[in-house]
């Protein structure tokens, strides 16, 4: 049956193949057809294609004693395994096995099947295929190596372009959603898990969702249960750390081990097919190192504490604007203190630069003091920043909340006209009742999901109309910490950009939003 107004067509091969199996058939009074075994768009060099693992079942179970097909390619195109199933299984089953074209009967002519020309004409079909995929793979290779957009879905924010399906062109939906994420992320300080919460919470669609729903395309992924297709902090990292939003293609991340082997396996980095400028960018280049920079501070992770510390990936050396290397010591008195120390001094030379070293403790002492400085100052320059631009700000994010609002009541009401459509596909007979209770579910969580969606956005959009949207989003995170008295990765995350240390202790502080000195 057809569901979402799309069915698969079967291709011309098989059709042609059908024709002939069925003529044999009429000519052959002591042949019954049982079923069809139809794999079409597998490969005949894997066996564990579906419907041959059914004629598989039939065999064992008894329901069949014919394996009919046009010829020995059709069964399979690895010659060891063509050759097992005629020689060793299909018998085993007492099965007869006829190759209409090549000549073979098992049960008519018995010496068919042991002939010269049955494992010549196997090796001849698996050189074939293996000819085949080289080809391939080659033709491939060289489309990646000129840009050449080669895979079957555009990452989100992209789509293909109409006249050209190996170019990408922007989806302007989703790749609006892709600069909220890079600004909430690398602006805004805003965590991976807070990211999603927001999506989520207005109803985007994640990259899978788009895809099948807004789209309308034929992709799956194994990873969304119950159609729920929100988003996750592994999507969001896929997208901050993919090249593709400035512009450059990187393609050949996974292969498949051979024509024989189908496993997926993945591509060292250094292998991967990197070309810069084969298409429009989303973002900028300065956006994503720095989206790429944060990414490279939650990964420093102690070995023996096995936690993240609050300053991995903030301190560097004032002079030659290396990392600091995290030690610890011992005093007169004997007790342990931890240090951090210019990572050139100590693992280069200390010709190349000195320690620049700060105790922890100083260290996060100084930087408490800074951030709560911050903050006051940032407070008193609020008002002058809440009437920069108050009403063209305001007019903007209404009007882009009352245009997803329209978007997902269009939605709804599609839906809800195909809920309304599938009581008549069932008494007209066109699907069965359990298709008919399992399509009107689907559609009931769909409608459900999106009211949600609505009611969430048109609190949003009162939100911003009831009260004053002018605030300075950097001044209201600092705000939120005002009057700290202790540190956290999270607090640095959000508010600190890097920590510069000097020789003489002293150090600069480098905030997201203004910078600041103490000495």
């Amino acid at each position: 049956m057809k569901k979402n107004g799309k069915e698969k067509q079967e291709s011309n091969s098989v059709t042609s193949q059908k024709t002939l199996l069925n003529e044999f058939i009429k000519e052959h009074d002591d042949l019954v057809v049982y079923d069809t075994y139809i794999d079409d768009g597998f490969t005949g060099t894997d066996f564990d294609r579906p419907s041959f693992q059914r004629l598989l079942e039939d065999m064992k179970n008894g329901n069949i004693n014919s394996v009919i097909v046009k010829d020995l390619s059709r069964l399979g195109r690895n010659y060891i395994e063509v050759g097992n199933y005629i020689e060793k299984i299909f018998p085993l089953f007492n099965i007869r096995f006829i190759a209409i074209n090549d000549f073979v009967d098992s049960f008519k002519n018995p010496t068919s099947t042991n002939t010269i020309l049955v494992p010549f004409k196997n090796l001849i079909n698996d050189e074939y295929a293996r000819d085949t995929s080289i080809k391939i793979r080659t033709s491939l290779d060289g489309k990646r190596k000129k840009g050449e957009f080669i895979g079957a879905f555009p990452p989100y924010g992209y789509i293909k372009n109409p006249n050209d399906k190996h170019k990408l062109i922007i989806d302007v939906g989703a790749a609006d959603i892709v600069r909220k994420i890079f600004n909430w992320y690398v602006n805004l300080g805003m965590g991976k898990i807070s990211i999603c919460h927001k999506l989520n919470d207005i109803g985007v669609l994640n990259p899978t969702g788009h895809k099948k729903i807004e789209l309308g395309q034929n992709y799956e992924n194994s990873g969304i249960i119950n159609n729920t297709y929100t988003w996750t902090p592994s999507t969001i990292r896929n997208i901050l750390m993919n090249e593709v939003y400035i512009g450059n293609s990187i393609q050949g991340k996974r292969r498949t081990k051979s024509y024989k082997i189908h496993k997926i396996e993945s591509v060292p980095k250094e292998e991967w097919t990197r070309v810069e400028g084969t298409h429009e960018p989303i973002i900028d280049k300065e956006i994503f190192e720095k989206a790429q920079n944060i990414e490279k501070r939650d990964t420093k992770i102690s070995q023996k504490t096995k936690e993240l510390s609050i300053w991995a990936g903030f301190l560097k050396c004032n002079d030659c604007k290396r990392a600091m290397n995290k030690k610890s010591s011992t005093n007169k008195s004997g007790n342990k203190y931890e240090y951090y120390i210019c990572s050139t001094y100590r693992k280069k030379s200390n010709k190349l630069c000195t320690k620049h070293t700060i105790k922890v403790e100083l260290l996060e002492k100084a930087v408490l003091q800074a951030i709560n400085l911050h903050i006051d100052l940032l407070i008193n320059i609020e008002e002058m920043i809440k009437r920069i631009n108050q009403s063209n700000f305001q007019n903007q994010k209404d009007e882009n909340i009352e245009n997803m609002i329209k978007v997902k009541k269009k939605e709804l009401y599609k839906i809800s006209n195909f809920k309304k459509k599938l009581y008549e596909d069932w008494k007209n007979e066109d699907i069965t009742r359990d298709e008919y209770l399992e399509y009107k579910q689907e559609y009931e969580n769909e409608i459900k999901r999106l009211k949600q969606n609505i009611d969430s956005l048109e609190i949003e959009n009162q939100k911003y109309k009831t009260q004053s949207i002018t605030n300075n989003e950097w001044i209201e995170r600092f705000k939120r910490e005002r009057g700290i008295t202790e540190l956290s990765r999270d607090i640095m995350m959000e508010l600190v950009d890097c920590i510069y240390v000097q020789e003489d202790g002293n150090i600069t502080i480098k905030f997201k939003f203004k910078d600041i000195v103490l000495l």
